[in-house]
């Protein structure tokens, strides 16, 4: 038996996690490869114009997988309580895969509204694969310590850098397009070629920054993009990547851009075929940084 993992939109999330449960298992994975020309062309193909690009790049990667596996794991997540809301794509993406492809679905949902937990979603997997519940729930507690392990030692690593005698440039996005090698990846690469050093704001321990910008903000992963603005005092400038038309972010991040007195530019990206402004963009962002230091 293979499973097949999308490397988009919740793999930048739950991938320590779910390739330990797996593994724990001794099931076999197969994960898509990084966003390439081919799978956002497959993305653009089954997707419509309404969709952001970063839902499009998920169909893309799902289109990729579709052939190659006997389930995929689309999870079904809707919130982590009242003020915990997720986007709607990630509500309505099992549903839209659904339709869109004849593939076997591997899902489990995340309601705490309902008292749908992380784990029963686990322990509803292993059900479906046939797998006793004492088992799954041995491997799902060894993955979350490795999921927790890895991500404490990211934040520290992430915390370091604010330590550093370079230009800092706080990077504010959601990690499925920050990391992603077609969307996020070429600022990454833009930033480090003129040796600048990137802080990332999701990877910070939990704090209520957010409530400085917006205090009834109720969308999880942008409470969490905004973490890393607890330490604006001592970055250089702030560059806000999104996905068009990214419904949370356009408010979120315009919420910051008015309170903030930092040098910021606001990336949205729609067209990953050309890069060549986006380049501009960075290059004067940077000047900028440099004039106001």
């Amino acid at each position: 038996m293979k499973i097949g993992i999308p490397r988009s939109f919740h793999y930048y999330y739950f991938k320590d996690l779910w390739i330990t449960f797996f593994e724990n298992l001794n099931i076999d994975i197969v994960i898509s490869p990084e966003t390439n020309k081919e799978i956002m062309d497959l993305g653009l193909k089954y997707g419509t114009d309404e969709m952001c690009l970063s839902l499009k790049n998920y169909i893309g990667h799902i289109a990729y997988l579709k052939d190659k596996c006997d389930y995929i794991l689309i999870p079904r997540i809707d919130n982590y309580g009242i003020d915990n809301q997720t986007c709607t794509n990630f509500l309505a993406i099992y549903d839209i895969v659904n339709n869109l492809f004849d593939i076997k679905i591997l899902n489990y949902n995340i309601n705490l509204n309902n008292n749908e937990k992380e784990i029963d979603g686990f322990i509803s997997i292993g059900a479906i694969l046939g797998i006793n519940k004492k088992t799954v729930i041995k491997a799902y507690m060894s993955a979350k310590n490795e999921e927790i392990r890895v991500k404490k030692l990211k934040i520290e690593k992430n915390k370091e850098k604010l330590k550093s005698e370079k230009m800092k440039v706080l990077l504010i996005g959601h990690p499925y397009n920050i990391y992603d090698k077609l969307i996020g990846r070429q600022i990454i690469n833009m930033l480090k070629k003129y040796d600048i050093e990137i802080i990332y704001s999701e990877l910070f321990d939990d704090n209520d920054e957010y409530k400085k910008y917006a205090t009834g903000l109720y969308w999880k992963y942008n409470k969490e993009n905004m973490k890393g603005l607890k330490y604006v005092e001592q970055i250089d400038g702030i560059i806000f990547l999104s996905s068009f038309p990214c419904g949370p972010d356009s408010l979120t991040n315009e919420l910051i851009m008015r309170k903030i007195n930092k040098p910021y530019l606001n990336l949205i990206i729609d067209d990953i075929s050309f890069s060549g402004g986006i380049e501009t963009r960075v290059e004067s962002f940077i000047d900028i940084v440099k004039i106001n230091n």
